[in-house]
């Protein structure tokens, strides 16, 4: 069904737009980033904890990724009908509801409540995703990748700090009569329902659909000149399916590996001021680079990053699984290396299709596969705990390794035809 665009008079230039989405757009990646961060790395922990059960320690980052499929639906229709500010604050909105029901349900001690808290959490996960097509709405087909880099980067901060304030919001809760483990969600609330209202108030125009409204009055311009044939950009099928492939394998290998990574140093003595570091730096490596993997994207090519990003994530794996259990450097490497990989993936993986995919139908297609890389999300989520529990950790980063071989093989299949 085609959407109508409402009339925006007296908008700004193309590069004024452009520059003021960017900035609103970083300044609320940084907030959201704090509250992805923050559940991230103690998750695992609290359900373990509430569960007694290493088997099902992934449960709750297969819940949030599940959680994350619906919402990255609902973000994505939201959008593609009224545009990114409402879709984006309702999903942040979601995730500060969800980071509440964990604390909730830490205090009263039930899993049940636990477990739909943390489904309704996972909102933040998609909806810190989804912004970043946001960023590359306004932004010309030669440097999208740049864009969704910027918008990606300015996770880093709040990645990084959520992390290490594991320890602090764990005492804070502690003080407040709150489970310790569930202090950082203290956190991840309010930044969730801060990066809310900072889309809400400043992201004007709407990125999506002055890009609608420029892109109408180009599509005029151009019908009224000699030997214009009228057609209408159109979906390229393949370029959706190359591109959703490199974003869901490198999201599964991620997901999977990095949940069970701080369950394997809780088991081997670390604290959580040593497992907070190590899910940082990894944090840090999904988003640091993003500014210079943008400009690799644009200028070497979409498909040889893409070959990259499994390349990364294949010598992750190796590192992770030879890693003794009770030094933190070589994990601190592994799950650095973890980061970069995906974060070549996502952004390589991102570029393709939004170059695939029209302004009419963008912000929907957009939303169908953030729901197909965030099943994967779930399924190594759910699928590291049974596997750690059934054979061990360093098993679990080989088989993550196997993953990034055979997404190398799909995309030198693709470059092939």
């Amino acid at each position: 069904m085609t959407t109508s665009v409402p009339a925006l008079t007296g908008h700004p230039t193309h590069s004024q737009a452009q520059r003021r989405a960017l900035a609103v757009l970083v300044a609320a990646q940084v907030l959201s980033g704090a509250g992805l961060a923050a559940g991230v790395a103690v998750g695992a922990l609290l359900a373990r904890d509430m569960l007694s059960s290493t088997s099902l320690a992934g449960l709750p980052s297969a819940l949030g990724t599940a959680g994350s499929a619906v919402a990255a639906v609902i973000v994505g229709r939201v959008s593609q009908t009224r545009g990114r500010r409402p879709g984006l604050a309702t999903g942040y909105l979601a995730g500060a509801v969800g980071s509440v029901g964990v604390i909730a349900a830490a205090v009263v001690g039930n899993p049940v409540l636990l477990f739909l808290a943390l489904f309704v959490y996972g909102a933040g996960t998609a909806t810190n995703l989804q912004a970043r097509y946001a960023g590359a709405d306004l932004a010309a087909p030669a440097h999208r990748a740049r864009a969704v880099s910027t918008v990606l980067v300015a996770t880093t901060l709040g990645g990084v700090i959520g992390p290490n304030l594991a320890a602090p919001t764990g005492d804070l809760a502690r003080a407040l009569g709150i489970p310790y483990l569930a202090g950082p969600f203290l956190l991840a609330g309010a930044a969730y329902a801060t990066a809310a209202l900072v889309l809400t108030i400043w992201l004007r125009p709407d990125p999506l659909l002055l890009a609608r409204v420029l892109e109408a009055e180009r599509t005029v311009a151009t019908s009224t000149q000699p030997g214009d044939d009228g057609d209408q950009p159109r979906v390229r099928r393949g370029g959706v399916l190359i591109g959703a492939l490199v974003m869901v394998l490198t999201q599964l290998i991620m997901v999977a590996i990095m949940t069970m990574t701080p369950v394997h140093m809780h088991d081997h003595g670390h604290g959580a001021a040593a497992s907070g570091l190590v899910i940082a730096i990894h944090i840090g490596a999904m988003y640091l680079p993003s500014p210079l993997t943008g400009r690799l994207v644009d200028r070497c090519g979409r498909l040889t990053i893409a070959t990259a990003s499994g390349l990364v994530l294949l010598a992750a794996g190796i590192v992770a699984a030879s890693a003794p259990a009770d030094s933190v450097v070589p994990l601190s490497v592994a799950l650095a290396l973890l980061g970069l990989g995906w974060n070549f993936g996502l952004i390589s993986g991102s570029a393709i299709i939004t170059d695939a995919v029209p302004l009419a139908t963008r912000a929907k297609t957009q939303g169908l596969v953030d729901v197909a890389i965030a099943v994967a999300g779930s399924v190594g989520g759910m699928a590291s705990g049974l596997v750690v529990a059934a054979t061990n950790f360093p098993t679990l980063a080989l088989a993550g390794s196997l993953v990034a071989i055979a997404l190398v093989g799909a995309i030198a299949v693709t470059r092939n035809r």
